[in-house]
């Protein structure tokens, strides 16, 4: 046979069809010949060609045929590919090397493949990564819609091949055709491949788009390899997220990518062998990160492997950041990109749980309030240039005792019978911080916390309380000041006739109840999507005449006051 009768006897949708190859409505797919992040390969129907448009595959510069197709994705010499291509025309082809000569890293790079072309043709993929934050196009991710096992992909190879590797698994039998029947793993939910040293797909890990309580993570078994993949050689700053979404919503940031290294520890127990070993091969390396979850699971976790790194390497530098919600991907989706370069600066390298705020903490909400805004306009400049206190950020003042830097973090509280704050401690010389919360009344908690930070940063504890002592007097005149210039009432807010208007365009629109409960998730309230429209809609009673009343119980740590607190931002001040 010649390879001009080859090529008017093969046409490429049989070609794609054998690699189990789908591209979008827009003839598109994922580049099977080097790592493709958005769909860079274009297939002609017409011509039985397709085009890598990527400057970065080997194929790049070259129109494909079905034999050069064939060539490239088996790495085959052109003798060998255009036997290959015979034993497809005559039926003979296994869709898959058999699986005892196909290794766990081809299929599963195959089927990879397939799961990210399917993100492009799925709604609900689509819609969760969305609500996520998260976009397919800055990331590798796929889709499992469970279906490479039907219809025309159903061939015995590939059946055979995912269920060697665990993608599918015998489940009774098939009742219209009478054959055996399997149940797909992980159905459903959105895929991230783990690398391993050569960059080759050895796992799979998989996240439900449905479950966000029970059983909503999956691991391939036997899986291997890193997430997103191996740090790179020159790696010198490394940030290590507790999970796999969060690692991902790092990823698509430029400004993060440019300066760090990504490593997912898979969760707070499962920093695993490889990962350890991976890092110590890392000889430029300066600094660790961690970027866990900001609950008391993901404190401990810090803690305990910033211990055991710091003993694998004891000359590189482990901070953490402070997040402002429960975990990155949340912080995510509730700010803006860029307070992830104020929280990276912001780093500490104290790990110690007294230093901690909660996701719960009333007053933290305040600073989180701030991370999106740049600080609030001097209004009053002339009267407070012989302030001692730089209140041009209300929510981070700042005061330079004699003896040590001071900031209160979250701004001041309200009552007058307290002055609870958030207060960091920075030695002028080193530039080393302490973080602390403390009732600035309580004489006795500030002479604990004056003997601890002397410990710490080197400094007199007789001269921290002075300084202290001082910050007090001065914040107490600031909160005057402030109660002052808020006594006279400001007048309520009126509706202009063109918003009175659209809102009540908006209110008789259907489904009332569904539009305002995806309002709320876009302003950054995730998850508890039931409970966030119910509490909406009993703090919208408060106009009639009976109101409507709630209780929120949950277990410690569940998040019961933010979520409180979260909704009662979306109603008027007044």
């Amino acid at each position: 046979m010649e390879i001009a009768d080859i090529k008017s006897q093969l046409t490429l949708a049989r070609i794609l069809q054998h690699y189990g190859l789908k591209p979008d409505k827009h003839l598109r797919l994922h580049c099977p010949f080097h790592e493709d992040k958005t769909p860079s390969l274009q297939v002609y129907y017409k011509t039985h060609t397709a085009y890598c448009f990527s400057s970065n595959c080997k194929t790049h510069g070259k129109s494909l045929d079905v034999i050069d197709f064939v060539m490239y994705m088996e790495n085959l010499t052109k003798h060998d590919a255009l036997e290959k291509c015979k034993e497809l025309i005559a039926g003979t082809a296994i869709q898959l090397t058999p699986v005892d000569e196909l290794t766990r890293v081809a299929i599963l790079s195959k089927m990879f493949i397939y799961f990210k072309n399917a993100v492009h043709n799925s709604k609900p993929a689509q819609e969760y990564l969305k609500s996520r934050g998260l976009d397919a196009g800055k990331m590798e991710v796929g889709y499992n819609t469970a279906q490479f096992h039907h219809g025309t992909r159903k061939e015995e190879a590939l059946i055979n091949s995912c269920v060697e590797v665990g993608l599918l698994s015998p489940w009774g039998t098939n009742t219209r055709e009478g054959g055996q029947a399997y149940k797909p793993f992980a159905k459903g939910c959105i895929v991230f491949a783990l690398r391993n040293q050569s960059n080759q797909v050895s796992g799979l890990y998989f996240r439900s788009t449905t479950n966000n309580d029970d059983s909503k993570h999956f691991y391939l078994r036997d899986s291997e390899g890193l997430y997103p993949k191996y740090p790179d050689a020159n790696t010198e700053r490394l940030i290590i997220c507790e999970s796999v979404i969060d690692a991902a919503s790092l990823l698509q940031i430029k400004a993060i990518t440019d300066a760090y290294s990504l490593l997912s520890a898979y969760g707070t127990n499962r920093l695993n062998p490889e990962m350890k070993a991976a890092i110590a091969e890392l000889k430029q390396l300066k600094e660790i990160i961690f970027a866990f979850d900001n609950d008391e699971a993901g404190n401990k976790a810090a803690v305990k492997y910033a211990e055991e790194l710091k003993q694998l390497l004891p000359n590189i530098t482990i901070a953490k950041m402070i997040l402002p919600c429960k975990d990155v991907n949340e912080t995510l989706t509730a700010h803006n990109e860029e307070v992830f370069t104020m929280l990276l600066n912001e780093r500490t390298t104290d790990f110690s749980f007294s230093n901690e705020t909660t996701t719960e903490d009333p007053e933290r909400k305040l600073l989180i309030a701030t991370l999106n805004e740049k600080p609030l306009p001097d209004k009053k400049k002339d009267a407070e240039t012989s302030n001692p206190l730089d209140i041009s950020n209300p929510y981070k003042i700042a005061y330079a005792g004699n003896t040590a830097n001071y900031y209160v973090q979250g701004g001041l509280p309200k009552a007058s019978d307290h002055m609870k704050v958030m207060l960091v401690i920075e030695n002028k010389g080193t530039g080393i911080k302490a973080r602390n919360r403390v009732d600035l009344y309580e004489d006795k908690q500030v002479e604990r916390l004056c003997k601890e930070v002397a410990e710490k940063l080197a400094l007199r504890k007789d001269l921290l309380e002075a300084d202290i002592y001082r910050l007090t007097d001065l914040l107490d005149q600031e909160r005057d000041r402030e109660q002052h210039s808020q006594a006279i009432e400001k007048p309520l807010q009126v509706l202009t006739v063109k918003e009175r208007n659209e809102l009540e365009s908006f209110a008789k629109e259907p489904k009332l109840i569904k539009r305002l409960n995806e309002l709320l998730g876009q302003t950054g309230i995730v998850g508890e999507e039931r409970n966030r429209i119910f509490l909406l809609v009993i703090a919208t009673s408060h106009k009639m005449p009976e109101t409507l009343h709630a209780l929120i119980q949950g277990s410690s740590g569940s998040g019961k006051t933010r979520l409180l607190k979260q909704i009662s931002d979306c109603m008027p001040k007044e």
